[in-house]
């Protein structure tokens, strides 16, 4: 099977910076999408950037320009680096892809990794 395991998150104060990390485990064939999502305290959780396999990447509107995506297929690695954080981005990150396997194609999820931002 397949695991996420993130990395890179903590504390900040407002303003400042994050780079959250995901590595990728298993027999993986071919990435399909991975991104990362997150979720608050009380709310769903939601999208916050993914990228496919063909390189198309999608922000959510409220990182766009602060946040930046970047992933290593081959070293299976998922980086979000995150810039200018407020304390609304407080929120478990998740690191999730769609993944295809010898066995067909899976979703996974990380276990998360916590982001706290102070004003």
């Amino acid at each position: 099977q397949v695991q996420l395991v993130e990395s890179g998150g903590g504390s900040v104060q407002a303003g400042g910076s994050l780079r959250l990390s995901c590595a990728a485990s298993g027999s993986i064939v071919n990435i399909n999408v991975w991104g990362w999502y997150r979720q608050a305290p009380g709310k769903q959780r939601e999208l916050v950037a993914s990228i496919a396999g063909s390189g198309s990447i999608i922000y959510a509107d409220s990182v766009k320009g602060r946040f930046t995506i970047s992933g290593d297929n081959a070293k299976k690695m998922l980086y979000l680096n995150m810039t200018s954080l407020k304390p609304e981005d407080t929120a478990v990150y998740y690191c999730n892809g769609v993944f295809l396997l010898n066995i067909g194609t899976g979703n996974y999820w990380g276990q998360g990794t916590q982001v706290i931002v102070s004003s």
